[in-house]
């Protein structure tokens, strides 16, 4: 079973290119989705998160107060590590539990912050970076969220550089100006590579 890390940063499209994967045969594993589930009423990680932050960080239906949560952990490095000790093992697990499921399929990890992490690497064969410029990536999020420029700047700048995910990966897409029609063309020919590489 081969095993892909797809990493991008905000606004880069990696979104699309793991819904391209998906096309092509691969089973996603969202790492977002999981800790969005984690995190529900009732989810795995709101006890630990309620008795560590308080009920503060726990919206009214029980689930977590994310903008509240955001607040907390933006500006405060030690806040960040305590959520992430709750979260990550959580994450990690269920994404075991997932890749089993897949039954010999490529599996490929959408991890946001994969390379911000620094665990990752060691559990997949290949690292996908979608790239795009930082005035790409600040125009489609203000689109498609009504950001302000400063909000997004903001999350970038939370994010690893373009550098730091370009040195880490394996392959790159620069999705900047490409028509979707052209992105499925740049990941159907590397599906293909990696696909007749992992037989060899």
């Amino acid at each position: 079973m081969q095993r892909i890390g797809l990493t991008g940063g905000i606004g880069s499209g990696k979104s699309t290119v793991a819904a391209l994967l998906v096309e092509l045969g691969a089973a996603l594993i969202d790492t977002d989705a999981i800790a969005r589930a984690l995190t529900l009423p009732q989810g795995q990680a709101m006890g630990p998160i309620a008795a560590l932050f308080g009920l503060e960080a726990v919206a009214a239906d029980g689930s977590l107060d994310r903008p509240r949560m955001r607040d907390i952990v933006f500006n405060n490095p030690t806040a960040k590590r305590q959520l992430e000790a709750i979260l990550h093992p959580l994450i990690g697990a269920a994404c075991e539990r997932e890749a089993q499921a897949a039954r010999g399929r490529v599996v490929v990890f959408d991890v946001p912050l994969l390379v911000e992490s620094g665990r990752w690497r060691a559990r997949v064969d290949r690292v996908l970076v979608v790239d795009a410029s930082e005035a790409t990536q600040l125009q489609r999020v203000m689109a498609r969220s009504g950001w302000s420029a400063e909000a997004v700047q903001a999350v970038m700048a939370q994010q690893a550089s373009r550098t730091a995910r370009r040195a880490a990966a394996d392959a790159v897409i620069f999705n900047d100006g490409l028509t979707l029609a052209e992105l499925a063309v740049e990941v159907r020919t590397l599906w293909l590579e990696w696909s007749r590489a992992g037989t060899r």
